[in-house]
């Protein structure tokens, strides 16, 4: 009986993750004006976006996990960080978990993988990293992309992704 239960519960978690997964979709680029600032505050700086480059994911309930390039250049993360993300859910970047707020990206690409580096955007605390390997596919490359869960729960920079989950 107790095998039964836990075998029911099990489904029904799976059930409930799933649909919560499915509901999110990529965002529109109306959706992301309202969400990607033109001037990310990370430390003590406001550094300028590069809206283009806009990359996200929506419940379509007004919750986002949205990206934007930096445009690093005469600023004094130059070279530290190349990506700003905003996540209104908690996230897991491969094994880094995040709470709702700003981070800042940086990569340092090795042989077969980017390093990842994860930093807290208020303050420049590094939080963590993640490997981003290759990707062994053929298709179009990503400057960067976070693609819904339902489509595939990953990060893409260049050749290179990582996994992520909500919640």
């Amino acid at each position: 009986m107790t095998r039964r239960f836990a075998l029911g519960i099990f489904v029904v978690c799976c059930s409930v993750q799933a649909g919560f997964d499915s509901a999110w979709r990529a965002a529109t680029e109306s959706e992301l004006k309202t969400v990607i600032p033109a001037r990310a505050p990370v430390e003590k700086e406001r550094i300028e976006t590069e809206f283009r480059t806009a990359t996200g994911i929506t419940d379509g309930k007004g919750q986002f996990v949205a990206a934007v390039l930096l445009i690093t250049a005469g600023y004094s993360a130059d070279g530290k960080y190349s990506h700003f993300l905003l996540t209104q859910v908690p996230l897991k970047l491969g094994s880094v978990a995040l709470r709702p707020g700003e981070y800042a990206l940086g990569w340092k690409r090795g042989e077969d993988a980017l390093e990842v580096k994860i930093y807290d955007a208020q303050n420049g605390h590094q939080l963590g990293t993640v490997e981003a390997p290759r990707l062994n596919r053929i298709g179009r490359v990503e400057s960067f992309r976070i693609f819904p869960p339902a489509q595939k729960s990953l990060i893409q920079i260049g050749r290179f992704g990582f996994a992520y989950s909500l919640g």
